[in-house]
């Protein structure tokens, strides 16, 4: 297998500290290469004295270092920790872009990133909306979504970055079927079985029409399609009590949630620092620490580095499985 690409995220943040700190501890257990810039690394290196080696292609990977795609777009005096910064914004996209298109040639066998701020990466773009939206982009994949794994829960989303008004637009049956099979691809990947509750949109799944009609016009028809394909799928249900069934009787494997916050509320409050986030219907691998830049601790040596960790491993994991047979595949 090729080394896994890793994107160190907005430097202003936490992203270049968990990685050297992960390397420090010698947490990355597989080759890999780093697509960030030199300079934040060796700023913050001189906490941990690790060997970097600047590359310019992942072919180039030598043992025992972190090799890093420097791509020279900060300078010392351009490190701000802790605070927006538009150069840094910039910087963090690039990275992506660079990491999803060496993933693209398969240079890379899986990219893990770190995290982004939007609002300082839309200083100078300001149609980013977020790393999945991004990378679905440059992989000309129009019907992308994120999927939170964590031990005791698997949520995956209709909509994500996105004004509620927004979201509720798009919860429409097409969209819904997406995701719903999206969804039960995937989790047929990680679990024994896939079985798959589709969450309501509206208080207690619109009780029969009464608090809306998006359960009866689009998302129970989704469902019906697939069950009708011979899926295991449910719904909608109420989402006030669909957690707990998920959850605590552990009648489901997966939740679709409607909106961002419907699956990140409860996927955040079950397991904080060890979800994670993984990017569905790319022609790739791509995996993410589920928090953000978290400036108020960026450059403390405080970031915890346990979603880095599991977005690690589970990029491992289906990368291997990208490299069997579908027919193979359990």
């Amino acid at each position: 297998m090729n080394p896994i690409g890793i994107t160190i995220g907005d430097s202003s943040g936490v992203g270049p500290e968990i990685l050297l700190k992960a390397a420090h501890e010698n947490r990355i257990p597989v080759p890999y290469v780093v697509y960030g810039d030199l300079a934040p690394l060796a700023r913050l290196n001189e906490r941990y004295g690790l060997p970097l080696h600047a590359i310019t292609s992942p072919a180039e990977y030598r043992q025992g270092t972190v090799n890093i795609l420097d791509a020279q777009l900060l300078q010392p005096a351009d490190l701000t920790p802790g605070r927006i910064n538009a150069k840094s914004g910039h910087a963090a996209r690039e990275y992506v872009i660079r990491a999803t298109r060496a993933a693209l040639a398969r240079e890379v066998s899986a990219i893990v990133t770190l995290p982004m701020n939007k609002e300082a990466t839309q200083l100078t773009d300001p149609s980013f909306t977020g790393h999945t939206e991004l990378i679905g982009e440059l992989c000309g994949s129009d019907d992308v979504t994120i999927m939170l794994a964590s031990p005791d829960l698997i949520v995956t989303h209709v909509s994500t970055h996105c004004s509620l008004l927004q979201a509720i637009e798009r919860c429409r049956q097409p969209r819904i079927q997406t995701i719903i099979e999206l969804t039960h691809h995937a989790v047929k990947k990680l679990k024994p079985a896939a079985r798959i509750a589709v969450a309501g949109l509206n208080p207690h799944a619109g009780e029969n029409g009464l608090f809306g009609t998006e359960e009866i016009e689009h998302i129970a028809p989704a469902v019906q399609w697939a069950r009708a394909q011979g899926w295991n799928v449910e719904g909608p249900h109420p989402p006030d009590t669909l957690f707990y069934m998920a959850v605590r009787r552990r009648q489901f494997d997966a939740v679709v949630c409607m909106y961002h916050d419907q699956g990140h509320i409860p996927s955040k409050l079950l397991d904080f620092e060890g979800g994670v986030n993984i990017a569905l219907g790319l022609p790739i691998v791509r995996t993410s620490v589920d928090h953000g830049t978290a400036f108020d601790i960026a450059w403390k040596g405080l970031a915890s580095t346990t979603s880095f960790e599991a977005a690690i491993d589970m990029a491992i994991r289906l990368a291997a499985l990208e490299a069997v047979p579908p027919s193979a595949q359990p």
